[in-house]
């Protein structure tokens, strides 16, 4: 019962979609809604998969000087699957809030900052354990530290001496470590005391109706003598009354001093309405965020002011008012709300009637398809994370076409903390249904060193082959089929299926493989004295009367120049997938603009026959 009772101030997890993993929020308010149904306005929490590189390589540098600044050296002494791990566990903390339904709440989780005091390795032993230690801002796209850190050695703590013995003198000038603001032994009576505050009143009010501005912000007589009355003016009083060494005469002619009465404002009275209203505004916003607040709200006022003015402003009547009104409203809001578990199943299962040689690229040799022959069911790997082939239940994880599969076990580790529980080389990639970050059959490719490790498709790159890949290509030829899979690259390849039926071949072929056949090609001086000899025909300029052709029967066909001089054997513009033959037939709308001039022009312009030959024997 109390473990799905939620309430505000908890850190749970929500589900926004059956295959991502679980968002991390914590709850600021419920409210209910007019159809009745529960909201939860929450504050969004992001994990490293969710912000760009840039900014998780500007995470790592912080992290690093942070460890070199306590002079820890635990994460270098970290394997490095807990290192792994140990990334899923850091969050970073946003200012951005957002609705979402208490419905899809999943449980709960912890939130806590870095604690430079407690082991790092901690977090991996708790369960639903998370620590962040910077703020994202999703619209500015910024990392910034956290300023309510916890500042922990010698930086801000004070070094404590020993205790002193009983007859042991403290050797300490005591005079140069403190100064000495009031005596209350001095010659002058309470009484007297009270006396010359009222003085100092009486000046601070005179002092304001002389003042321009102060007599627009208090018109009145007992505004101006309210404000005279503030802490500031008291504790000018008292320091110069110990200024003057307590003598009554001289501290009230430094009250009135030759230019006219002192006039001591404080940052109750020097803040303007506006500008009341702002800090009203970036509290309620930022918290007590001051560093925040000055940026965004009141950068011409220096830190020390709006600090000074929220104490003060804490001691008005205004802020009283605003508590009970805040009070009130949280009297009306909800304190808490039961979500029951959520049992409804995953769509991402799998039935168990789904046979293992067909998940993670390994087809089975009595499975039908372009990779079905020949091939030993049950190589390929199981579960994409822990290499297991045993579970109760199997979740469909990552791009549908790569079929790949997690075990219960990794599917939770998935969904709660956005990760693998293994390192890979593909760690830096992120799973998702777009092929354009994929590379073909799912083999890792070699990149110019970018930050990202997606390729582009439109990026050139090369496959780095070894002699054995090159071998097994040869003698399982068969098996690969590799016209079939250049017109198809983003099928998987089974390459564990093809290692194991190659090792089984090799000792029954030659040592030496067989040459390939040597292809004959005529030099190329001779194929340019066979084009100079027999230049393109020109075109024959189009009937200007009666023709056949007109220029209103090509309004489907673009003005714009055709490739390649125009050349029957290269095709227009066509899409990445037509030139890669990932879609079997070919569009009717990207019918190659040749053939369309070809269907219209019957016989015009066509070549000879004597002419096609001898081009066909050149070719």
């Amino acid at each position: 019962m109390a473990a799905n009772m939620y309430r505000v101030g908890d850190y749970v997890y929500f589900e926004n979609s059956s295959s991502n993993p679980l968002l991390i929020r914590r709850i600021e308010e419920l409210n209910k809604t007019a159809n009745g149904n529960v909201e939860a306005k929450v504050v969004c929490f992001y994990r490293r998969r969710d912000i760009s590189s840039t900014l998780i390589a500007l995470a790592d540098k912080h992290a690093r000087e942070l460890e070199e600044e306590m002079e820890n050296s635990e994460m270098a002494d970290l394997p490095e699957k807990q290192k792994h791990q140990l990334r899923h566990r850091e969050l970073f903390l946003s200012r951005q809030l957002e609705s979402l339904p208490a419905t899809h709440i999943r449980g709960k989780c912890c939130v806590t900052l870095l604690n430079e005091t407690e082991a790092l390795k901690s977090y991996l032993d708790r369960e639903d354990a998370f620590f962040y230690s910077l703020v994202y801002d999703p619209q500015q796209k910024t990392l910034l530290a956290d300023k309510g850190e916890i500042r922990i050695g010698n930086k801000f703590q004070a070094d404590i001496t020993d205790l002193l013995n009983e007859d042991e003198e403290d050797g300490r000038d005591l005079a140069k470590l403190e100064e000495k603001i009031w005596d209350p032994n001095s010659s002058l009576t309470e009484k007297q005391i009270d006396q010359f505050l009222v003085v100092a009143r009486s000046v601070g009010t005179f002092a304001r109706a002389l003042d321009c501005s102060s007599s627009v912000r208090q018109p009145s007589l007992h505004m101006s003598a309210a404000a005279a009355s503030r802490d500031i003016t008291l504790f000018h009083a008292m320091d110069t009354l110990h200024t003057n060494g307590y003598d009554m005469t001289r501290a009230i002619a430094a009250l009135v001093p030759q230019g006219g009465p002192v006039l001591c404002r404080d940052e109750m009275e020097e803040w303007s309405a506006s500008e009341a209203n702002l800090f009203e505004e970036a509290l309620e916003k930022y918290g007590k965020d001051f560093t925040d607040i000055q940026q965004d709200f009141l950068p011409w006022k220096s830190l020390t002011s709006i600090i000074e003015y929220y104490y003060m402003w804490k001691t008005t009547d205004r802020y009283v008012q605003q508590k009970r009104l805040k009070a009130a409203e949280a009297e009306s809001k909800l304190k808490q709300v039961y979500i029951p578990n959520y049992n409804k199943p995953n769509p991402n299962q799998l039935s168990n009637s789904v046979k293992p040689a067909l998940l993670n690229g390994a087809a089975g040799s009595n499975v039908p398809g372009p990779l079905g022959s020949g091939q030993t069911p049950g190589l390929g790997r199981a579960c994409e994370s822990c290499y297991t082939s045993s579970s109760y239940q199997w979740y469909s994880w990552g791009p549908p076409n790569m079929q790949c599969r997690l075990c219960a076990s990794c599917w939770t580790y998935w969904k709660k903390y956005g990760g693998l529980k293994m390192p890979t080389r593909l760690d830096g990639e992120r799973p998702g249904p777009n092929r354009n970050t994929l590379s073909p059959h799912g083999l890792p490719l070699r990149h110019s060193g970018s930050p990202k490790f997606a390729v582009k498709t439109r990026q050139a790159f090369f496959l780095q082959t070894t002699g054995a890949t090159r071998l097994a290509r040869r003698l399982c030829e068969d098996i690969i089929r590799p016209r079939y899979l250049a017109r198809h690259p983003y099928l998987p390849v089974n390459t564990a299926a093809i290692k194991a039926e190659c090792a089984l071949r090799l000792p029954d072929r030659p040592k030496k493989p067989s040459e390939l056949k040597p292809v004959e090609r005529k030099p190329l001086e001779s194929v340019v004295r066979y084009l100079e000899a027999h230049p393109r025909p020109s075109k024959p300029n189009p009937p200007t009367r009666g023709g056949s052709i007109s220029t209103g029967s090509l309004t489907p066909i673009k003005s714009s120049p055709i490739l390649n001089n125009g050349s029957p054997t290269i095709l227009g513009k066509r899409s990445y997938e037509q030139h890669n033959g990932l879609d079997g037939t070919k569009s009717k709308a990207l019918t190659p603009q040749w053939d369309i001039m070809a269907k219209r022009v019957s016989d015009v312009g066509r070549p000879s026959v004597s002419l096609q030959d001898e081009i066909h024997e050149v070719d």
